[in-house]
């Protein structure tokens, strides 16, 4: 989606549905289980927290085996134009460029309306906590 990184979702006065914009379906698949490969232990250092940050990120959720694919093929790259003593900002760009097909950076998630919040705090019922006062102050803790 081009254009400016849209604003968060929780940021706006009211949803996007309500301001006019005709909200677009979304055609739906059947997400398959996943195994994410090995990095290659060649890689440069960078190419290798850029892996295991993608291991351990959010976005990746929604990765299929393709996806895990393609960031390995870019992780690759990535090591390759690193290691390389002739370097092309040209080829820098297209890296880059394919990362953001992987949802790397927020700005990209934002304008595809994914968000990635923190978890939110496991509450404990009322009664779990009345039952745990009343122990308290009976003296059975």
């Amino acid at each position: 989606m081009p254009g400016p990184v849209p604003a968060r979702e929780a940021d706006l006065a009211r949803p996007r549905e309500r301001k006019g914009r005709e909200v677009q379906p979304v055609t739906k698949g059947v997400a398959r289980d996943v195994t994410v490969p090995d990095p290659d232990g060649d890689w440069h250092p960078i190419a290798r927290r850029l892996w295991d940050s993608l291991e351990t990120s959010g976005q990746s959720d929604f990765y299929q085996q393709s996806d895990w694919a393609f960031a390995f093929s870019l992780c690759d790259d990535l090591s390759h134009y690193k290691r390389s003593t002739k370097r092309s900002g040209q080829m820098l760009q297209t890296i880059y460029s394919a990362f953001e097909r992987l949802l790397v950076a927020e700005g990209d998630r934002r304008r595809v309306r994914i968000e990635l919040h923190e978890p939110e705090a496991e509450e404990q019922s009322a009664a779990v906590l009345a039952i745990a006062d009343y122990k308290r102050d009976l003296g059975l803790d």
